[in-house]
């Protein structure tokens, strides 16, 4: 793909919006990705850490309390970092939103 402006045109910037477009839909395609990604992660932390202290709670010896405290550490840690993205994501909209064209 060429991303050159031709200089000859008559609309100097006739040409870029062409050539923006697959990108930008590809940027984005990356981003809506990788978040759902990061969203299912997180669930299945907390997934986990739900059946890790149903297991303790029931007795089983095979998981240990050690193990059970740092899953569900790690699953609150997740979901705080999807919150405070989904925070900013509200946010910058908001911004986007609100500002004078």
């Amino acid at each position: 793909m060429d991303l050159r402006i031709n200089s000859t045109s008559t609309a100097p910037l006739a040409g870029t919006g062409v050539a923006r477009r697959p990108a930008a839909t590809a940027g984005q395609e990356g981003f809506s990705t990788a978040f759902k990604d990061a969203l299912q992660s997180v669930s299945q932390a907390q997934n986990q850490a739900d059946a890790m202290k149903r297991e303790v709670q029931l007795d089983n010896p095979s998981v240990s309390l050690e193990q059970t405290m740092v899953a569900i550490q790690k699953a609150q840690i997740g979901f705080q970092a999807t919150l405070h993205v989904r925070n900013r994501m509200v946010q910058a909209y908001s911004d986007i939103m609100n500002m004078q064209v």
